[in-house]
């Protein structure tokens, strides 16, 4: 009976050492979900029904927004500036793919992802954008994308049937990445009636190279502008926010990041958790 035993659990050990010997097919597989952000952000924003809700709140919000606006005059044509990387595209796939080498952004493997102008259409972005060029309101698309992106950038965009996806209306980064001067050249031709962005950059130059408490006390005093003049979409993968814990800084090691964001996040002493609760 014992040698039976010691036969099964055998078995199960070597087992248990086949099923966690990493893929060779993909370096995602070998990523710790548990310690790993960006792979369980782009997890969130693929998989999730709650972050599929949230685009679509925000642009059934913007519809009734503009529709809002519209019964108003106006003396210059009305045009909506949108952001699109995580506010019209969805990158992702990218995240997921660098989160796989516990990589973070970089531009070489950003360009050769945009050159495949193979990024996903933000759920409700289509649709809301097709419905504001119908009542006559042009989209310009301001984004930190660089030239060299252009074609494939316009190509990807072409590829959903967004309106407005040519190069008038595409605005790339050229030396500076602020979008303030973006903007106003457009306000110099155009009423515009609403920002699209899931960056808070995207809406006011009052959000750029700011500390994260800075950023939060400009958000509360511009907190009725939300939801109507400015539409915000989910990012739980990249953005300012993280940039400035950091102070912007893009030197850090790692380790320093890691040191950065722990500092950063609330908690509570252990010793609070009721004993029976502590592993």
């Amino acid at each position: 009976m014992m040698k039976k035993y010691a036969a099964i659990f055998l078995v199960i050990i070597s087992a248990s050492c086949r099923t966690a010997q990493p893929s060779q097919t993909s370096a995602l597989s070998a990523a710790s979900f548990g310690h790993n952000g960006a792979a369980w952000a782009a997890l969130w924003q693929q998989r999730s029904g709650e972050y599929r809700a949230l685009c679509f709140q925000a642009y059934r919000l913007a519809k009734l927004e503009l529709d809002a606006v519209l019964q108003q005059p106006s003396s210059l044509p009305r045009a909506i500036v949108t952001d699109i990387d995580e506010t019209v595209l969805d990158n992702s796939a990218y995240s997921a793919m660098q989160s796989g080498f516990h990589n973070g952004y970089t531009k070489d493997t950003w360009f050769a992802w945009t050159s495949r102008a193979d990024a996903d259409s933000i759920p409700g972005a289509v649709s809301f954008l097709k419905y504001a060029a119908s009542k006559g309101v042009e989209v310009f698309y301001v984004t930190n994308r660089m030239e060299q992106e252009r074609i494939a950038t316009r190509k990807n965009l072409e590829r959903w049937v967004f309106p407005y996806a040519d190069d008038q209306h595409l605005i790339l980064q050229t030396d500076k990445s602020a979008k303030g001067p973006r903007r106003e050249s457009i306000a110099r031709t155009h009423n515009i009636v609403m920002l699209l962005g899931d960056n808070l950059g995207d809406f006011a130059d009052v959000f750029d190279k700011r500390t994260s408490n800075d950023r939060q006390r400009a958000v509360d005093s511009l907190q009725q502008t939300f939801g109507s003049r400015f539409i915000v979409l989910p990012n739980a993968m990249y953005g300012d926010w993280e940039s400035a814990l950091r102070q912007y800084n893009n030197g850090l090691t790692q380790q320093q990041k890691d040191s950065l964001y722990r500092a950063s996040l609330k908690d509570y002493p252990a010793e609070k958790v009721p004993k029976k609760l502590v592993m």
